[in-house]
C-alpha cells in the first residue's frame, strides 16, 4: 500500500514539472522565440496544451479576468502541494 502512495506522490510531483514547462512553453510563444508551426515544436505545444488544460480551465473559469496575466498554473501547483503534504503527513503514517 505504501507504494501505491510513494507512487501517487511521484505523478503528482512529475504533473507539477509538466505544468511548469507548459507555463515555460506558452511565455516562449508569447514572445515569439519559438515557431509553433515546426512540426516537432507544435506537438510538444499541443501535448503540454492536451496534459494541462482539462485541470488548468475550471481554476480558469472561477478566477477573475486578471488582463493577460494567468496564475491558474500556480495556484493548481499549490493545490498539488498541499494534496502531497496531506498524503505525506496524514495518509501515509497510518498505512502501516
Amino acid at each position: 500500500m505504501r507504494a501505491l502512495f510513494l507512487v501517487i506522490d511521484l505523478a503528482l510531483e512529475l504533473y507539477i514539472w509538466i505544468l511548469i514547462a507548459a507555463a515555460i512553453f506558452s511565455w516562449l510563444v508569447a514572445f515569439n522565440v519559438v515557431n509553433v508551426r515546426n512540426s516537432v515544436v507544435g506537438m510538444i505545444g499541443d501535448f503540454l496544451y492536451r496534459i494541462t488544460d482539462p485541470a488548468l480551465r475550471p481554476i480558469r473559469n472561477l478566477m477573475p479576468n486578471l488582463g493577460g496575466i494567468d496564475i491558474s498554473p500556480v495556484i493548481l501547483i499549490l493545490i498539488i502541494i498541499f494534496i502531497r503534504y496531506c498524503i505525506a503527513l496524514y495518509i501515509l503514517p497510518n498505512v502501516f
